[in-house]
């Protein structure tokens, strides 16, 4: 029940689950192949792809030729890899550091709804990774998350393995659903795997919290409590009756973190201490637990669309547990609506990303990741 998220006309929408689950393992493979070829011919996917466009007789040596370029002779040399989305059942800001930072408590939880990752390394001597994504807009080279940890995984690790990598987006960004962190978690653990374990799962953990405060967390088994700036991870057992559903609600806008915590007033937080209020979710479960999220009233007050959005979904579609997810601009909503079709239609009238989803989880310290839908 995934629906498209709403780019601006010029961009290409993400293909919908109905049209995802058509996608197959060959063609996702023959993007990494493209991926690799390209590189090894100095070429842009792109600018590779209407090489192909002009001359179709060349596809069929394309893919041998990039299949002689790159490991991938066998099934086993590839991954695909889940990476799932996270709320924060509770958001607690402690205290504003001397560094400029600010110390979290945080209860954080997993969800089916997520990226996909395909991994596969590329043949030795080759001079960097390549990385191509289905979303127009989302910045492929070393800025991109999922670069920044196969490079600080090769550093820390000692590896030279570069990868090719397709990353199939369905986790808005600017949504507080940690889409890029789970993105680089999964890119590590996939590029550790392939490489025959070179690493420990817990120094990847410890690894990751040098290039994002959320990474971390995905290394747990989905059910955290993290603390610091999000990289102290105490990993907490499966909440106790989870929800039936949980609803996820973003309009078309986005909030910088920096912009969130910048609008934020100290004085306004919540007293609830974070031990009471993660006692609360371990003895009752989601739907037991206080809802708190400190970055909430700042957010609103950037963009109040958000705080009337919060309030519409109790008194028009009878949500009676809805909260704001990390620094926003996401809502979710545990359980099902009073009336799904009228909350459905009531989305697509307004352009606003929606879903149904579960919490999600695996085993921590294992040979598997989340598992992939």
């Amino acid at each position: 029940q995934l629906q498209p998220y709403p780019q601006p006309q010029s961009l290409t929408l993400n293909p919908s689950p109905s049209t995802r689950t058509h996608h197959t393992i060959m063609a996702r493979t023959a993007a990494l192949l493209l991926a690799a070829l390209s590189m090894a011919e100095g070429l842009s996917p792109a600018g590779l792809g209407r090489r192909v466009q002009r001359q179709p007789w060349r596809l069929a040596a394309t893919v041998s030729s990039a299949a002689a370029a790159a490991d991938l002779t066998t099934a086993g040399d590839s991954l695909t890899l889940s990476c799932p989305a996270k709320l924060n059942l509770f958001l607690r800001v402690v205290r504003r550091r001397e560094d400029g930072f600010h110390d979290l408590a945080s209860l954080f939880q997993t969800l089916k709804l997520g990226d996909k990752l395909e991994l596969a390394p590329l043949e030795a001597g080759a001079a960097a990774d390549v990385l191509h994504c289905d979303t127009p807009g989302v910045p492929t080279d070393a800025s991109n998350l999922v670069i920044k940890a196969l490079d600080l995984f090769r550093e820390r690790a000692g590896v030279d393995t570069k990868f090719a990598a397709v990353l199939e987006k369905a986790t808005p960004a600017e949504a507080g659903l940690g889409g890029g962190s789970s993105d680089a978690a999964a890119a590590m653990f996939g590029a550790n795997k392939l490489c025959g374990y070179p690493a420990t799962e817990a120094q990847l953990l410890e690894w990751s919290g040098e290039i994002g405060s959320d990474i971390s967390f995905f290394f747990s088994g989905g059910t955290a409590y993290c603390t610091g700036r999000g990289e102290i991870v105490e990993p907490v057992e499966p909440l106790p009756s989870p929800p039936d559903a949980v609803w996820l609600v973003k309009p078309p806008v986005g909030l910088s973190t920096p912009r969130v915590f910048k609008a934020l007033d100290l004085d306004a937080r919540s007293t609830a201490a974070p031990e009471e209020l993660l006692a609360e979710f371990v003895a009752g479960g989601a739907r037991a637990g206080r809802l708190v999220n400190d970055l909430e009233q700042p957010a609103f007050d950037c963009i109040p669309e958000l705080g009337a959005l919060k309030e519409q979904l109790g008194s028009d579609f009878g949500f009676d547990r809805v909260m704001m997810s990390g620094s926003g601009t996401t809502l979710f909503a545990l359980g099902n609506p009073a009336d799904e079709a009228a909350f459905v239609s009531f989305c697509e009238s307004k352009d606003y990303f929606h879903c149904k989803t579960e919490f999600t989880q695996r085993e921590a310290d294992s040979k598997d990741w989340y598992p992939t839908e």
